[in-house]
C-alpha cells in the first residue's frame, strides 16, 4: 500500500470477521513507515472510519497523528477524539495491538493534564482498562495512569473500582509499584487505611535490584499510616523483602523513623515539638497531613489504653491523662472514638463519667456470618490460584536454569547440620 487512501480502502474492506481482521493486522504493521510519514494529514481520514466497526484500522491511524506534539490550543479536540474511540472500540480489535492502544491512552491521559482537567479522562481509561484486560486478575500499564487521574480529580471511589480485584499477572514492575503506591494514596483519601497498608507494604517489600524513589515515599506513607491505624511501627522489614530495601529505605527515611520514636514514648508534648521542628521536612514530602493525623492519635492511643485499665472514668480525668484542653475536648474524642468503633463506652452527662464496655460483636449475625463466609471463599480461591503459580514455576525452564545456577553458590557446609535429638 503506498498511498494513505488505499489504507483507509483496506481497513473499510477487511474489518467484518476475525480472519480478515488478522489479514488486516498484518498490512497496517507492513504501513508503519507510510502512516508516520504522513502523520501531519492523517486526522481527516478518521472520519471515514467508524471506531466499533474499524477499531484496528482507527487505531493505527490515531496512533500515527498523535505522534507529534499538540498545542494545547488543539488539546481539547483530540481529548474528544480518543475519548470517544476508547469508549466505541471493539475490545478484541485492539488487543491485537496493545502497545499503540496503551500508546493512544498515555497520550490521552497526558492532553487531559495539559488541559488540567483530570475528570474528563477518569472513565474514559476505566473503560480502556476494561477492555485491554484479558481478566481482571491482569496489571496493564494504564492501570497507574488511571489511580494517577482518580487522585488528581480527587474520584477515590471510582479508584477503588479496580483495586478491589487480586493482581497475579504483571507486566512491567513499575507498573506494580505505581499502582500500589497511587493506590494506596486512594485507600488513604477514603481512610480504608487496613488496604492503604496492604499496597503500600508490597511496594515496599516488592523484588527491587536498586531503592527507587517510589519505594521510598511508599515507606514513608508506611510508617505514617501504620502509627495511625495500629498505633505502632516496626522498622525491620519481613524476609522476603529485598536486601536493597532492608538495608537503604530506612536511611532515606530518618525523619519518619525518629517520630516513630517520639510517638512509641507517648508524651504529646515530645511529639508535637518534633513535628514542629520538622515540618518544613514533612511539607516537602507533603505528608504534613498525615503527620498531623499521626499527632491525632496518639490522644486515641492513649484513651484506649485506658479501656484496658478502668471500668469508670470522668472526663475530667481522661483530659489530664491524655493531656487534653478540657473535658469538652475529651469527650469530643471519646465520641468520635465510640462512632468509629475503636472504643465501645458510654457517657453520663449528668455528672460528666465515662463507662468503657466490652465489644458488643457476638459473631452470630446474618451479616458478620455473611462477611466471614466471603472471607473463607476468598483464602480458598487464594490457595488454589498459589497452588497452580507454584505447579507452573516448578515446571518453568528460565526459573529451573536460574535456581541451579543459585544451588552451585552454596556448599553444604555453609550450614548447620539437623540436630538427632532436641532437648526438652
Amino acid at each position: 500500500m503506498n498511498s494513505v487512501e488505499s489504507v483507509v480502502a483496506q481497513i473499510q474492506g477487511l474489518s467484518s470477521s476475525a480472519d480478515d481482521v488478522t489479514h488486516l493486522h498484518g498490512l497496517l504493521k507492513q504501513s508503519e513507515e507510510l502512516l508516520q510519514s504522513e502523520s501531519t494529514r492523517l486526522a481527516p481520514f478518521l472520519a471515514e472510519l467508524d471506531p466499533s466497526k474499524h477499531s484496528l484500522g482507527y487505531l493505527y491511524i490515531l496512533e500515527a497523528c498523535t505522534a507529534a506534539p499538540n498545542a494545547k490550543e488543539q488539546a481539547n479536540e483530540l481529548v474528544l477524539s480518543i475519548a470517544r474511540f476508547l469508549n466505541d472500540c471493539a475490545a478484541e480489535q485492539i488487543r491485537l495491538a496493545p502497545d499503540k492502544f496503551v500508546s493512544v491512552c498515555k497520550r490521552f491521559k497526558d492532553q487531559v493534564m495539559l488541559l488540567e482537567t483530570p475528570m474528563r479522562g477518569v472513565a474514559p481509561l476505566l473503560t480502556a482498562i476494561r477492555k485491554l484486560q484479558p481478566s481482571s486478575e491482569h496489571l496493564t500499564s494504564l492501570h497507574p495512569d488511571f489511580l494517577l487521574l482518580c487522585l488528581l480529580a480527587k474520584c477515590y471511589k471510582t479508584g477503588l473500582c479496580v483495586l478491589e480485584h487480586d493482581i497475579f499477572e504483571v507486566d512491567q514492575p513499575r507498573d506494580f509499584f505505581l499502582y500500589c503506591y497511587y493506590g494506596g494514596m486512594i485507600c488513604i483519601g477514603q481512610k480504608r487505611y487496613r488496604k492503604a497498608l496492604e499496597l503500600l507494604h508490597n511496594v515496599v517489600t516488592a523484588p527491587m535490584s536498586t531503592i527507587n524513589a517510589i519505594a521510598v515515599e511508599a515507606y514513608k506513607k508506611y510508617i505514617l499510616i501504620s502509627l495511625i491505624h495500629l498505633g505502632q511501627f516496626s522498622t525491620s522489614l519481613p524476609k522476603y523483602a529485598s536486601s536493597v530495601a532492608q538495608r537503604n529505605l530506612k536511611n532515606f527515611s530518618q525523619p519518619y523513623i525518629e517520630l516513630v520514636t517520639c510517638y512509641v514514648n507517648g508524651k504529646i508534648s515530645e511529639l508535637e515539638a518534633y513535628v514542629q521542628a520538622n515540618r518544613e521536612i514533612f511539607e516537602i514530602d507533603r505528608n504534613l497531613g498525615l503527620v498531623k493525623q499521626v499527632v491525632s492519635s496518639m490522644y486515641k492511643r492513649n484513651i484506649q489504653r485506658l479501656t484496658q485499665t478502668y471500668l469508670t472514668l470522668s472526663l475530667q480525668d481522661i483530659a489530664n491523662t491524655v493531656q487534653l484542653n478540657s473535658p469538652k475536648e475529651a469527650e469530643m474524642h471519646v465520641l468520635q472514638m465510640i462512632q468509629d468503633g475503636e472504643i465501645y463506652a458510654t457517657i453520663n452527662q449528668k455528672d460528666g463519667m465515662v463507662r468503657f464496655l466490652e465489644d458488643p460483636e457476638q459473631y452470630k449475625t446474618c451479616e458478620m456470618i455473611e462477611r466471614i463466609d466471603s472471607s473463607i471463599q476468598r483464602i480458598m480461591t487464594l490457595s488454589k490460584k498459589l497452588t497452580a503459580m507454584d505447579e507452573h514455576m516448578s515446571c518453568d525452564s528460565q526459573y529451573l536454569a536460574k535456581a541451579g545456577r543459585e544451588r552451585q553458590r552454596f556448599d553444604f557446609d555453609d550450614f548447620d547440620t539437623v540436630p538427632q535429638k532436641f532437648n526438652i
